[in-house]
């Protein structure tokens, strides 16, 4: 059974992992998904009770079981008071205890012991009277299925019986409040008729992209996220079962041993995540149903990448072969986030099988596309359309796996262009290309080829309008038969105002380390233009750093490195890493003052972070442009190029047609003031655009105070106590630096 109310909430975030430490940069686990769906097992209530909720009674599955996780076959959970099969039962929250019958609706209790009082003014004195309990069977209406528990409860009012008053008048005290009162909730009964999905939950992770190498589109990831992408335990250092994936029934109660019954499936550890440690491990119990017991029939320990591994399980115990068997995934390792992960895929549940039966025989894609165009994911339309050149790709990356034990003829694939549901172009993919050469495709060999696409259709640059949007289904099959769903696959290329690198999804976070370090990405876009924002997906990595401050950086090129600073924030108004919830989880940072901030062909974006600790920007693994990625952790004085391969979700946004219509100012550059060391046990120094700085200085504390002044290059800071202040340059009005004096 599973329990839902009848008004669905659906949260999204994202998630994935890697972990290391070089040169001042880092890169880390993110503690929440937000390409995640999830379903919450839980009640959730629109008040204090569960009414109006939803009891879900799932459907029966028969033989054979089977999901190679090409499509999401996670059972949704919607309420619908006019479903077919609904029925409902009405529980009251106080009933007698002896018939069951619900108390009315004017009566009040509390659970304190009542009393009436008589005080008698002649003598001074007063007595007690308790008033008798009334024993009430009393329902808990939050959780369900209903709790109820035997009371004791009393009227809600104390009396006071004064004699001798002229007018022998009682008085009555009521209990504020009182706790104990007639209420009701009505709970629905929605039977699930839906044999397209297979699984009761899905707190594991359905995706496309966070397995290395996996034989097909799509598995399912287990790490230490719950059902709504966030952390079980965050900042703990616990272990425990986390994640659990878990069948619907099964019935069994027609087969026997004899007909050789088996499950297997494959799995990998760490994948593009995180390596689970070898106290770590991914668990498969069975449940008998007779028994209502789950048995554990298989286990492995944390390890690292390896590419899948094939489990074959013969279901040998007569305990399983009723109505109502299931089995479950579930996996034991951190609970503060995106960690120790494994991944599983080709679940396969049959009769008739054997032991030597472990070939998972299928010819597929193995991984989404991502675009056709050169170097960029998306790039904002004004510019495709405003082009001259050839924009489409000469190197589409097709990634293919032979599932079979024999070598297989290829054939020729073709990548199809749909406008608004209309084929506009096509590619075709050569066979001999995509098998990398070979004469057929290798037996059980992933495929990796390069594809040209630079000749013939380009996306149709006439269309009107200020943003576009394509679908690009490429398809690819071997001979023999196979699952067709694998041998498709569909992305749409969008066309917006940014250009990104990324495919939308993080599998990491990473950034630099130390007060002021700088981290900046390449951009080498189109044509010239005005920028008016940068779109950044911060992710949550184990420590929530979204108190921590930074400056939005723009700089021109410099012999392929950051050079001039053409925009930075003012300092007494820094950004904050923003955690969004949605597919993609980008917050767009406005430059202040709505600006227009003009730069050319080839220029970097980023920040300047006035705190040491990682901001932890998303990090697409599956695309690598880190020749991109440079950072600096000497107030800019060198810059280094990422070691991490990945793409760096930090996506420039320019004035186009799409732009609110406001007014913007624009700036033709913005001078760089640095100060080094930050932070700093003595000595400070100050470069103007590289050069040391010999104007006209002010310090002040961290109320605002000025109480130093000088002109010179650099200032001895010994004799302050430690703690946070600020320097500025007058003449530079909005130039202003947080100092930390160690």
């Amino acid at each position: 059974m599973k329990l839902f109310n009848s008004i669905s909430c659906t949260i999204i975030f994202y998630f994935l992992f890697f972990d290391g430490i070089s040169q001042g940069i880092e890169v880390g686990p993110i503690t929440q998904n937000g390409s995640l769906t999830k379903i919450n097992h839980d009640l959730k209530t629109t008040g204090t009770t569960f009414d109006s909720s939803f009891v879900f009674i799932p459907d029966t599955l028969q033989l054979p079981f089977f999901d190679d996780f090409s499509t999401n076959k996670f059972q949704t959970y919607l309420g619908d008071f006019n479903a077919v099969g609904v029925t409902s039962e009405l529980y009251y929250q106080l009933t007698d205890p002896v018939t069951y019958q619900p108390l009315p609706n004017n009566l009040y209790f509390t659970n304190q012991i009542t009393f009436k009082r008589k005080y008698d003014i002649a003598t001074n004195t007063f007595e007690d009277s308790l008033f008798s309990p009334v024993q009430v069977r009393v329902s808990d209406l939050s959780i369900f299925p209903v709790q109820n528990t035997l009371m004791n409860l009393y009227p809600p009012f104390y009396l006071f019986d004064t004699i001798g008053e002229p007018l022998n008048l009682i008085d009555t005290v009521w209990v504020v409040n009182p706790p104990y009162y007639q209420d009701s909730a009505r709970i629905f009964f929605q039977p699930i008729n839906d044999l397209a999905h297979h699984w009761m939950d899905s707190y594991a992770y359905h995706n496309y992209r966070l397995a290395l190498d996996p034989r097909s589109l799509g598995v399912v990831t287990f790490d230490g996220l719950d059902e709504n992408g966030f952390p079980y335990q965050i900042g703990t250092i616990a272990t425990n079962f986390a994640d659990e994936l878990t069948s619907k029934p099964l019935d069994l109660s027609a087969n026997t041993a004899a007909d050789s019954i088996y499950f297997s499936f494959l799995y990998q550890p760490e994948g593009l995540g995180d390596i689970p440690e070898t106290g770590d491990s991914l668990i498969l119990e069975f449940y008998a149903p007779l028994q209502s017991d789950w048995k554990q029939v298989w286990s492995i320990a944390g390890d690292t990448v390896h590419p899948f591994r094939a489990v074959h399980i013969r279901l040998d115990d007569t305990s399983f072969y009723h109505n109502g068997f299931q089995f479950r995934f579930r996996n034991y390792g951190s609970l503060a986030g995106s960690l120790d992960h494994f991944h599983i895929d080709y679940v396969h549940v049959r009769a008739l099988s054997a032991i030597d039966d472990t070939l998972f025989k299928d010819f597929a894609f193995v991984y989404p596309l991502n675009s056709l165009l050169k170097t960029y994911t998306s790039v904002p339309w004004d510019h495709y359309k405003e082009s001259t050149s050839n924009k489409m790709t000469d190197s589409l990356i097709i990634k293919l796996h032979n599932g079979s034990p024999n070598p297989e003829n290829y054939q020729n694939g073709v990548v199809d262009v749909l406008y608004n549901s209309v084929q506009e172009g096509a590619f075709v993919l050569p066979g001999f290309v995509m098998a990398e050469s070979n004469i057929n495709y290798q037996p059980r060999t992933t495929h990796l080829s390069y594809n040209d696409c630079s000749n013939g259709y380009e996306f149709d640059r006439l269309k009107l309008g200020d943003e576009q949007l394509f679908e690009v289904k490429a398809s690819a099959s071997a001979q023999f038969p196979n699952l067709t769903i694998n041998d498709s696959t569909v992305f749409y290329q969008n066309f917006s105002n940014y250009y990104s690198y990324d495919d939308g999804s993080a599998e990491a976070a990473f950034g630099p380390t130390g007060a002021q370090a700088r981290l900046a990405i390449e951009y080498n876009t189109y044509q010239p233009d005005s920028l008016i924002g940068v779109s950044i997906h911060f992710v949550p990595s184990v420590t929530d750093v979204s108190d921590k401050i930074f400056l939005v950086t723009v700089w021109d090129d410099n012999a392929g490195v950051p050079g001039n600073v053409l925009y930075e924030d003012n300092v007494f108004f820094p950004r904050n890493p923003t955690y969004v919830n949605g597919m993609n989880g980008f917050h767009i940072y406005y430059f202040l003052d709505t600006m227009k901030i003009p730069v050319g062909a080839k220029f970097h974006v980023g920040w300047r972070q006035l705190d040491a600790e990682r901001l932890n920007a998303g990090l697409d693994r599956n695309i690598d442009n880190s020749s991109k990625i440079r950072y600096s952790v000497d107030a800019g004085f060198t810059w280094l190029t990422s070691p991490f391969p990945g793409s760096a979700m930090i996506r420039p946004i320019f004035s186009t047609a799409l732009d609110a219509t406001i007014g913007i100012n624009e700036i033709s550059k913005v001078t760089e003031f640095v100060v080094f060391p930050n932070p700093t046990n003595g000595i400070l120094n100050f470069r103007l655009n590289g050069n040391d700085y010999f104007g006209e200085y002010q310090l002040m504390n961290s109320i605002g105070q000025v109480f130093q002044t000088g002109m010179d290059s650099s200032i001895n800071l010994y004799d302050l106590s430690s703690g946070l202040y600020y320097l500025t340059l007058p003449k530079l009005s909005n130039k202003v630096c947080k100092i930390i004096k160690q």
